[in-house]
């Protein structure tokens, strides 16, 4: 059953080129928007064949299309305690080889914020999982909500699309919204030492799909 969606359109668009500390780099499409239902200021980048000025899509291949929830961390910091800087930037390269889009959430934490984040980690030191800390903290496991990364799609043009991510959440939440997602495309599996038990943990407990040797459990 699909739930209702409020429209949202897209407020600024410009290109951006963009670089990574690896050396690879990319032009991008960055847009914002108006009308987002929880008013927080997530973005799209607009990757590959999308990088252009928009126009309508027609009937093209779906887009690849990677949600991605911000880490401050992660992404910026290159913290080893998640796999979000080594999926991010993985994603941007994929997305502008297929052409498609990075959705870029303000979710950090799976929605519960930045300090409770922090919080949480203090937890997991002290021996809980990643989703046992968040609800220690009086947090539900995963808090994020996708129907903004539909409308953000649907102000884009967007009604079906390859998604890259391991969580089936994604998925189903997507589906709810009308997106219809073509295919599923996995991520890569980005371990180390530090985030072994997170990454099982996501496997275990959130049915990600990862691929992980037996010792990482």
């Amino acid at each position: 059953m699909r739930s209702h969606l409020p429209s949202a359109s897209i407020r600024t668009q410009l290109t951006v080129p963009l670089r990574f500390g690896d050396g690879y780099s990319t032009a991008a499409r960055l847009f914002s928007f108006d009308g987002l239902v929880d008013g927080q200021e997530h973005v799209a980048f607009g990757l590959g064949n999308r990088a252009a000025p928009l126009k309508s899509l027609g009937r093209g291949p779906a887009p690849l299309v990677r949600p991605h929830s911000e880490c401050l961390t992660g992404d910026v910091f290159g913290s080893q305690r998640c796999d979000c800087g080594a999926q991010l930037r993985e994603a941007v390269e994929l997305i502008a080889d297929s052409g498609g889009f990075l959705l870029y959430l303000r979710q950090e934490g799976r929605g519960i914020g930045l300090y409770a984040k922090l919080d949480a980690y203090a937890l997991q030191d002290a021996g809980l999982d990643t989703y046992e800390a968040n609800l220690a903290l009086g947090h539900l496991e995963d808090e994020r909500s996708y129907l903004v990364a539909a409308q953000m799609l649907h102000a884009l043009g967007v009604s079906r699309i390859d998604l890259l991510s391991n969580n089936p959440d994604k998925a189903r939440q997507l589906h709810r919204f009308g997106i219809i997602v073509s295919e599923r495309v996995p991520t890569g599996v980005h371990l180390s030492a530090a985030n072994a038990r997170y990454l099982a943990t996501k496997a275990a407990s959130g049915a990600h799909t990862l691929d992980l040797p037996l010792s990482a459990g």
